[in-house]
């Protein structure tokens, strides 16, 4: 509770313009660029790979720094919340909950709507590319030679076992000369 108490303090006792030039210091001198979007937000944990960044998610329920900077009507709230927590109203205890978290488990956890939109997109892209497959088979390719049909296929077969074309691992391997059946 020091930290936030001198955060608070710090905030109440400088002027705004010394603010300003402070965090342009040390905008121009910190290496770190999530850091330098992160603000004057308070740092309270480890976060997602020790990043210093917020973001609303089950697998890390409590985010590295708050949601919210510290403003002064914030400060007062703080102060009012290390006593009775009875004494604060449901307004106040929102406050402090939207300062350091942008959503509750039940909003960030709803169901959006935006499945809708990639079903569609991937439906979409699925009938394009069916149709562009339907399109080569009628005006692209040639049609399928002759030597597809039945007939010429088995008298192709029965030419390879005739001349006993690769006898050991081949068809005509699998083909028995004396009984003329397969084996």
């Amino acid at each position: 509770m020091s930290i936030m108490r001198a955060l608070c303090w710090q905030f109440e006792r400088k002027l705004p313009h010394q603010m300003a030039r402070m965090a342009m210091v040390r905008r121009a001198t910190h290496h770190d660029g999530t850091r330098l979007m992160s603000g004057d937000r308070e740092i309270v944990g480890y976060g997602v790979n020790g990043s210093p960044i917020y973001v609303d998610c089950v697998e890390f329920p409590f985010p590295a720094i708050r949601y919210r900077e510290v403003t002064p009507d914030l400060c007062a709230v703080r102060e009012k919340e290390l006593g009775d927590w009875k004494a604060l109203s449901l307004q106040e205890k929102k406050l402090l909950y939207r300062h350091s978290f942008c959503q509750t488990y039940a909003e960030f956890q709803h169901f959006t709507p935006d499945w809708k939109l990639v079903m569609g997109v991937g439906f979409w892209s699925v009938a394009i590319g069916l149709l562009i497959s339907v399109w080569y088979n009628f005006k692209l390719y040639d049609p399928v030679p002759e030597t597809y049909a039945e007939e010429r296929r088995q008298a192709q077969l029965r030419r390879i076992i005739q001349l006993e074309m690769n006898p050991i691992t081949g068809l005509s391997s699998k083909w028995c000369y004396h009984t003329n059946k397969w084996k």
